[in-house]
């Protein structure tokens, strides 16, 4: 006999009735009981001794399928569309945040619409996910989810070709600082409170608005709500941070309450964006490059003003020179400031 080969299985019995096939694959001896090795259910020996013979026949058929069609082998042979499925199936169950996981389940979809229509995920069509975005943001973002992806596949032995499409260069959004702060806060609480709570956090903690700040609970306060306390987590740079708090007339509540829901579920990504819309909307003298990360903005000239440490600046805000500090003034951590370092509401 050959390699890559099978003999038809014969079945057998002992003398106590108990049945099993017999067989060579690829020119060694094979038995089995049971169709347990290509998931099957099938167990004579299960079955009354009457019923034995035929469940044996039934299980050398299953068995002879079987390994006639997956190449004389125990391991199963997938198609495309099922190898792709158990590669993404991989993926997803990585530990990775839902935002992110929602967002490669949407090109997956694209992917896998791809794959039955055409046979094939072509680079052209991979590359067609990004170049459908003239923004810069938006075509390097699918961009990225796309290449994870398809890196994925590709490693894990699926037949896709990578993407040659580079990163395009973004023009850095321009948040200008607030001329007067306490006037403007003044305004956003006679609007509405929420708003005017994430605002001023912003500012004097210098948070981010639409993540770290929306995401807030009681339980991220201390028991005299003068600090906030962040695990790495809810960072944006992964690393803990305590920042001060001022005395601002709020009741603690229960530690799992979001601090504007009331509830344990917080609002939507972009509740205080539309907010701070219809805030401007009705405030349309307001220069139209004031956002709410302004707040922040102007909380880092702050913080300069009252330490005159470019050096310190520049380590609290993580950043690589101090040029890209003094230029944007962005993402700053708090541990080496103390409570006299940060902005006051006057």
């Amino acid at each position: 006999m050959t390699k890559n080969s099978i003999s038809y299985p014969k079945v057998c019995k002992d003398k106590y009735g108990k049945y099993w096939i017999d067989f060579k694959l690829n020119n060694k001896r094979v038995r089995m009981f049971s169709g347990r090795r290509i998931n099957s259910s099938t167990a004579p020996n299960t079955f009354p001794i009457k019923h034995r013979r035929t469940e044996a026949l039934k299980l050398a058929k299953e068995v002879y399928d079987f390994l006639s069609n997956n190449n004389y082998s125990f391991m199963r042979v997938y198609n495309k569309l099922e190898q792709f499925d158990l590669l993404i199936d991989k993926k997803l169950n990585e530990p990775i945040s839902l935002l992110y996981k929602r967002a490669l389940e949407k090109i997956v979809v694209r992917f896998r619409k791809e794959l039955i229509s055409k046979k094939n995920i072509s680079v052209d069509f991979i590359d067609s996910l990004s170049l459908q975005y003239d923004n810069a943001t938006s075509y390097n973002t699918t961009r990225r989810h796309v290449n994870v992806l398809v890196n994925h596949l590709k490693e894990n032995g699926f037949d896709i070709e990578r993407s040659k499409l580079k990163s395009k260069k973004q023009i850095e959004k321009l948040h200008k600082p607030v001329d007067n702060v306490k006037d403007l806060l003044e305004r956003i609480k006679m609007f509405n409170e929420n708003l005017y709570l994430c605002c001023v956090l912003t500012y004097c903690c210098l948070l981010r608005p639409h993540q770290e700040i929306r995401l807030l609970k009681w339980g991220d306060f201390n028991e005299d709500l003068s600090r906030i306390s962040l695990s790495g987590n809810k960072v944006k740079s992964k690393r803990n941070r305590i920042v001060p708090v001022p005395y601002l007339g709020l009741e603690k509540s229960h530690n799992n309450i979001n601090i504007f829901t009331g509830k344990e579920r917080p609002y939507n990504r972009g509740y205080f964006s539309t907010l701070w819309k219809r805030f401007k909307k009705l405030n349309s003298e307001i220069d139209k490059d004031v956002t709410i990360y302004s707040f922040r903005h102007s909380g880092a000239i702050e913080i300069f003003k009252r330490t005159g440490s470019l050096t310190k600046l520049q380590r609290a805000m993580g950043h690589s020179s101090l040029q890209v500090s003094l230029t944007y003034l962005r993402g700053l951590e708090l541990t080496e400031l103390t409570d006299e370092d940060m902005p006051i509401l006057l």
